[in-house]
């Protein structure tokens, strides 16, 4: 019996010398796409930036990545290249998986790379100014909870450039998301203009939180327009969890001091009229936008609710010509990412936008409310959404992009 444990305590010896190491093989992966979430503060459920922190989460760690629940990355990447790309590739995986099999060794300290800077509390760096909600909300632990609408004047006496911008929520489970707009001026009678409740301006909307999209910074050349005068509107969704919160949510800007080549417009293919039927397992929705005028396209995101199933955009050129921009097989409501062009795409006039959605309003689909249900447009998750955000920019001097409105409801505080 000795003699036949000997060879297999051997293996299990030399399997562990030649397994990848914390230090030189798996904290380089963390570093790159784990540590924006998984550092204290953050969305991570857990800090990962040493092997202390790691290992305990080492084979939690290994059945996240391979079952690619983690990082949160749902595009097809055959498709087109992403800046912001999460996604482990296989050898990525398979380097974590050997690691945690062959016993989740530390390795030589010398071979640890570099933390990775980050401001602390903040994506973007320390913001040059720093919005919060005029006044906490409490959030009831039961119910639904209709969007509430909160106004902020950051004080502008004149044209100021965004560029970049953070939403941080105090509440992060109970925050579904934040969507902050730049809301112009005055009324022509001198009247501060009121929040939109007939309809909201995509196009004069700085960002969008939802959880993984917590930031967003323009390219050097690039920066969002808030004119002199302009108030914001967030407009903020509660999910309710069982348990009471308070949040008082803020907004961190950095501003630009000089004026940028090009302003950047947020667009959207949006289709109102849904009509889901009890137990459809692949229910189609689609929408079209047209470009009026040159533009260049920056990113994409989806946005559907519990039953979204999948989602594609296809951009249709004047010559006729197609591409697929981006394809998400299995959509993640848990996650509504956006997706950055790793090289911003030429729109010419009159190109279309095609968006498709997918949802499974079926008993299969483990997130669906209710399948016995007939499912439409609403603002709550057990209703529906099809909306494809996507930013661009144009010249600064080009006048004002084209509004695109839709219903909304809530109050107005």
């Amino acid at each position: 019996m000795k003699n036949f444990l000997i060879p297999v305590i051997l293996s299990s010896v030399a399997m562990a010398a030649s397994a990848p190491t914390f230090t030189k093989d798996v904290a380089p992966i963390l570093y790159n796409r784990c540590l924006e979430c998984h550092r204290p503060g953050e969305a991570g459920t857990m800090p990962l930036r040493t092997y202390q922190e790691a290992r305990p989460w080492a084979k939690a760690i290994k059945q996240a990545v391979m079952t690619h629940n983690m990082p949160p990355w749902y595009a097809d990447t055959t498709i087109d290249h992403f800046k912001n790309d999460r996604h482990l590739s296989a050898a990525e995986i398979a380097t974590i998986e050997q690691w945690v099999d062959g016993g989740a060794p530390e390795g030589k300290a010398s071979d640890l790379p570099k933390l990775p800077e980050f401001a602390e509390g903040w994506v973007i760096g320390k913001p040059d100014m720093i919005l919060s909600l005029p006044k906490e909300f409490t959030i009831p632990a039961t119910g639904v909870v209709q969007y509430q609408y909160f106004t902020i004047d950051p004080g502008f006496t004149e044209d100021t450039w965004i560029q970049a911008a953070e939403v941080r929520p105090t509440q992060r489970a109970q925050v579904h998301h934040i969507l902050v707009f730049a809301q112009e001026g005055t009324t022509p009678d001198g009247k501060r203009k009121r929040s939109p409740r007939g309809g909201e301006q995509f196009s004069d909307m700085l960002i969008g939180y939802a959880p993984g999209v917590p930031s967003l910074t323009w390219a050097p050349d690039t920066a969002f327009l808030v004119k002199a005068g302009s108030t914001f509107l967030l407009q903020v969704h509660y999910t309710t969890n069982g348990k009471e919160a308070i949040d008082k949510s803020i907004v961190g800007l950095k501003i630009r001091k000089d004026k940028p080549t090009y302003r950047a417009v947020c667009g959207s293919a949006v289709q109102f009229r849904l009509d889901i039927p009890p137990n459809e397992s692949s229910y189609e929705a689609k929408a079209s936008y047209v470009f009026r005028e040159d533009t260049t396209l920056l990113d994409l995101t989806p946005h559907m609710h519990l039953r979204g199933k999948a989602f594609k955009y296809v951009l249709t050129y004047p010559d006729g010509r197609s591409e697929v921009l981006l394809d998400v097989p299995h959509y993640d409501f848990n996650w509504q990412l956006a997706y950055i062009l790793a090289e911003p795409r030429t729109v010419p006039a009159g190109s279309r936008m095609d968006v498709t959605a997918w949802y499974d309003n079926s008993a299969n689909n483990k997130y669906n409310p209710d399948p016995s249900q007939t499912v439409h447009w609403g603002d709550q998750t057990f209703q529906e959404m099809m909306i494809g955000f996507f930013n661009y920019k144009i010249p600064v001097d080009r006048a004002d992009p084209p509004k695109i409105e839709r219903p909304t409801r809530g109050a107005v505080q």
